[in-house]
């Protein structure tokens, strides 16, 4: 890119393509084309990789989570692109907003009428893509905080928080700080259920049996 600037058509592009891209309801595709259904009227209803599991096929499950993790990426991958011969400011701003939009539009996909996934693969997809040092960081605290307390929505709450101050601490630009922030804002508001069990001391633990209100980090 020639200048420090972007123009109102590049950042258009970049919302409105990362958007479309990540409201690609790769859950219900897979599982509708694997022949097992829609997964919207199985378990949760949620649309990401942890319900589609619940279909009994670990096949479509990899399936939805490499798909919702890749759409993110591959939204910052190709604004990356666009920029790669431009200044870091345009570049980050840019990334980030494509990868921001691809993370609003899983959660709210315009084909499925908004109602979609919780986020969670699309923000590591985002991040690894974005600043992998960062996704790096959250993906081990989400390891990290799954095998102690073997609540996966725990670890996703955990890793979204922590995923601001990693980004601080590996010194990336501001705009990755702030799509970091609104990633983890949004994961918080899809989670405010699974909060609301924690609170309790309801949620299931991963690997435990089915319950009237399984969690779905996804």
């Amino acid at each position: 890119m020639p200048t420090d600037t972007l123009s109102l058509a590049l950042i258009a592009a970049a919302v409105i393509g990362g958007y479309l891209l990540g409201s690609i309801p790769f859950g219900v595709i897979a599982t509708r084309l694997g022949g097992a259904g829609d997964v919207r009227a199985i378990g949760s209803g949620n649309i990401g990789a942890t319900n589609v599991l619940r279909t009994g096929r670990k096949d479509l499950a990899l399936i939805t989570l490499l798909g919702d993790g890749g759409k993110g990426a591959m939204a910052v991958f190709i604004a990356w692109m666009v920029t790669k011969d431009g200044p870091q400011s345009a570049q980050a701003t840019l990334t980030a907003l494509a990868g921001g939009a691809a993370f609003i539009g899983h959660i709210f996909p315009v084909w499925l009428g908004f109602k979609g996934g919780k986020g969670v693969a699309t923000f590591f997809g985002v991040l690894l893509a974005a600043a992998w040092p960062v996704g790096m960081l959250a993906g081990a605290t989400w390891i990290l905080v799954a095998l102690v307390f073997r609540l996966s929505s725990l670890a996703a709450l955990t890793a979204a928080t922590l995923a601001p101050i990693y980004v601080f601490v590996t010194d990336r630009p501001y705009p990755i700080a702030v799509l970091a922030v609104v990633m983890a804002v949004l994961i918080f508001f899809r989670h405010r259920e699974n909060i609301g069990r924690l609170l309790k001391g309801q949620e299931p633990k991963i690997g435990r049996g089915k319950t009237p209100e399984p969690q779905d980090p996804a």
